[in-house]
């Protein structure tokens, strides 16, 4: 047994998702054994991420200033809006380098299943966003969520804008993929989305 302090550290750990018994423990050992600056870094960077991070207001993503790099960025095309579920992907996406439009993060997906409703979701603000825009994407994920969610914006946005261009991230096999290993919404989304070679 672990005295309570390192105990009270092992069972914040295991908090975290994918994070069990063994991981949390080798985590708070870690801890104890660096030295005291470093940890009390680490404690602020914690206490930060939670006293001066928040929504940017214009689109949604996490940012510690006033607006998110994104929308500051002057030299971004103001009239592509990338839509997505959370700021990491917006995240994955700057990763490519080929996108230069600016994003909208819904913050979440439209489920039933789950009691999330359209009005739970950051799509009041896209809405007026869009009627400045000439093309809105859909970057929802390929899930039944992902594509209730894809729907539900390209009926709203069409009647609110109706000379805005509204598309659809292409989805289908990944690199390497095995059609007999992906899902039947998958295999849809990679027929439908065919090209000529």
């Amino acid at each position: 047994m672990y005295p309570q302090s390192l105990q009270t550290l092992i069972e914040q750990f295991r908090r975290l998702p994918g994070v069990g018994e063994k991981t949390a423990e080798r985590y708070a050992l870690m801890i104890a054994e660096q030295p005291e600056e470093d940890v009390r870094q680490f404690s602020e960077a914690l206490v930060n991420v939670k006293t001066k991070l928040h929504r940017c207001p214009v689109c949604g993503n996490l940012t510690d200033g006033e607006e998110c790099d994104v929308c500051k960025d002057k030299d971004r095309d103001r009239a592509l809006i990338f839509v997505v579920q959370s700021p990491r992907d917006v995240t994955a996406m700057e990763r490519t380098g080929e996108y230069q439009g600016l994003y909208h993060v819904l913050n979440g997906l439209i489920s039933s299943s789950k009691g999330i409703l359209p009005e739970d979701l950051n799509i009041d603000q896209l809405v007026e966003r869009a009627k400045q825009a000439r093309e809105v994407i859909i970057a929802t994920s390929a899930t039944m969520d992902g594509e209730t969610t894809a729907m539900y914006l390209d009926r709203l946005l069409k009647k609110e804008c109706p000379d805005l261009l509204v598309t659809r991230i292409a989805h289908g096999l990944p690199a390497g993929g095995m059609l007999d290993y992906a899902d039947e919404i998958t295999l849809s989304h990679a027929l439908a989305d065919r090209r000529a070679m």
